[in-house]
């Protein structure tokens, strides 16, 4: 079966329906990580990861069990025959209780899964175009950007050089942002003068 035909065959109703408990997580950007989950989706088609039903189906639930961690886990592995993998993943991508953020991306990048690297870049890539000066600091702005250049990045080398060009482009654009908005203060500053 080819890629596309695979896709056509893909039934996402069931993970859809489990992702919707995501409606009720609010995101600082705004929104809910709910629109954040079909963003990563989105992503991965737009990559053509159409031949992954587990990493599509992972894709709208892998912020879950961290948003939420009273999910229960064998709802989704009754789901279908990809139930159990399809946890697998998000478990892959899910940071741990007592993990540090360096801690937790550290793992993802050694990890030995192709199809973890691929879906961390591809919620990176979302949360990168959601990153902006109203609702996040210069300095949690460029800690996110120096964390996606240490560990994204790396991941994103072994795995698709596409995403590798993506995330550049993404942290030069935000990187200037927030040089625009620096300067943009210095010359509004009056103690300047």
């Amino acid at each position: 079966m080819s890629a596309l035909e695979t896709l056509k065959n893909l039934v996402l109703a069931p993970y859809i329906l489990k992702a919707t408990a995501l409606i009720s997580v609010s995101r600082k950007v705004g929104g809910n990580q709910f629109r954040h989950a079909f963003a990563t989706l989105g992503i991965l088609l737009d990559y053509k990861f159409f031949d992954d039903p587990v990493l599509l189906k992972a894709a709208l639930l892998h912020d879950l069990f961290e948003d939420l961690p009273e999910t229960h886990m064998e709802d989704i592995r009754k789901i279908d025959a990809d139930g159990n993998k399809v946890v697998e993943l998000v478990l892959e991508v899910t940071k741990r209780e007592k993990e540090t953020k360096p801690e937790y991306l550290r793992r993802v990048l050694n990890s030995k899964s192709e199809s973890a690297k691929i879906l961390k870049c591809a919620d990176r890539i979302s949360n990168l175009t959601d990153l902006h000066l109203d609702t996040h600091t210069d300095k949690k702005i460029s800690e996110y950007l120096d964390q996606t250049e240490e560990y994204i990045l790396p991941m994103a080398t072994e795995v698709n050089p596409d995403m590798v060009i993506e995330l550049t482009d993404l942290i030069a654009k935000r990187r200037e942002m927030v040089r625009m908005m620096d300067k943009d203060r210095e010359g509004n500053n009056p103690d300047q003068a």
